[in-house]
C-alpha cells in the first residue's frame, strides 16, 4: 500500500486507530486524509498523526483510492447520498459501518466497488481482527489494499458470504466484551476467596493473556490445551465441571446467536 492514497470520511476512534495503524507500518502521510465536520476533532488528528484533515466530505475524496466509511450506522445514508456525485468507479470505498449491507450502500453510492468489514476494538491497539465482504465489483488490486487498511491494525480474514458478517459481529465484534465480563467476574470471584483486589487482578488479567497467547501458538484447538490441563480429580476438574453442570456451552452458544440475530435486525431500520 506503499502509494495508496486513503481518504476517511469520519475520524471517530476507529478511523484513529487505523490511521494510526497505517503510519506505524511506514504509509506516508501525504497520502492519508480525513474529513470531520468538528474542528476539535480534525485538530486532534492532525496532531497526532500529521494528515491533512477537511470539514467537507467531498474534498476528502478528491483523488483517494480507498474511501472509509467511518461515520456512524445512522449517518451513513446521509453521507453516502452526498458523496455519490463525487466518487469516480476506480474508487474503493471500505465501510466500517456496522449493519449496512453492500447493497444499500450502492444503492445510496451508485455501482461502485465495496468492502464492508466489521472490525473490533482491540484495533485500538493494533490486536484487532476483522471480517471482510466484497462486492462482485471490487478488483484483485483493491482487495490488497482493503486487506491491507484492515491488517494494519490486526488480523483480516475474508468472507464468501456477507450475511457471515452477523456472525463475525456475534463472535468477535461483540467478543471483547464476553472476555471482560469473564475478567470482571473472576477477579471478584478472587476476592471473594480472600486476594486482595489488585492481586485478584493481576492473576486474572496475566492468566487470560496467557491463555491466549498459548492458544495462537499452539498446534492443537483449544479444546485439547484444556484436556491437557485438567487432571482427572484435580483443582481444574473441579471448576469444569462446575461449569458444565451449569451449561456453560450452551449459554455461550445461546448468547453469540443473540448476538447475531440482533446484528441482523439492526440493520433494517437503518437502510429504509
Amino acid at each position: 500500500m506503499s502509494n495508496t492514497r486513503i481518504a476517511f470520511v469520519g475520524a471517530g476512534n476507529m478511523a484513529g486507530s487505523l490511521i494510526g495503524g497505517l503510519r506505524a507500518k511506514g504509509l506516508d502521510a501525504l497520502l492519508i486524509r480525513a474529513s470531520c465536520p468538528r474542528a476539535e476533532q480534525r485538530a486532534r488528528i492532525h496532531a497526532e498523526h500529521g494528515i491533512q484533515t477537511f470539514a467537507d466530505n467531498h474534498l476528502v475524496v478528491e483523488g483517494a483510492d480507498v474511501v472509509v466509511l467511518a461515520v456512524k450506522p445512522q449517518a451513513v445514508k446521509s453521507v453516502c447520498e452526498a458523496l455519490r456525485p463525487h466518487l469516480l468507479p476506480r474508487q474503493l470505498v471500505v465501510s466500517i459501518a456496522a449493519g449496512i449491507t453492500s447493497i444499500s450502500l450502492a444503492k445510496w453510492l451508485g455501482e461502485v466497488a465495496i468492502v464492508r468489514c466489521m472490525p473490533n476494538t482491540p484495533a485500538m491497539v493494533r490486536q484487532g481482527v476483522s471480517g471482510l465482504y466484497a462486492n462482485a465489483r471490487v478488483s484483485a488490486e483493491q482487495r490488497t489494499w482493503a486487506e491491507g487498511l484492515l491488517s494494519a491494525v490486526g488480523l483480516a480474514l475474508w468472507l464468501d458470504q456477507e450475511q457471515q458478517l452477523d456472525a463475525v459481529t456475534a463472535v468477535s465484534g461483540s467478543g471483547p466484551a464476553y472476555f471482560f465480563l469473564l475478567i470482571e467476574t473472576m477477579t471478584a470471584a478472587g476476592e471473594k476467596l480472600g486476594l486482595p483486589r489488585e492481586t485478584a487482578v493481576q492473576l486474572t488479567l496475566q492468566t487470560a493473556l496467557g491463555a491466549a497467547r498459548m492458544a495462537l501458538g499452539s498446534e492443537v484447538e483449544a479444546g485439547e490445551l484444556r484436556r491437557r490441563v485438567t487432571s482427572p480429580g484435580g483443582t481444574t476438574e473441579a471448576a469444569i465441571k462446575v461449569f458444565q453442570v451449569g451449561g456453560f456451552e450452551s449459554l455461550v452458544e445461546k448468547a453469540l446467536t443473540a448476538s447475531a440475530h440482533r446484528s441482523a435486525e439492526l440493520a433494517h431500520p437503518l437502510e429504509v
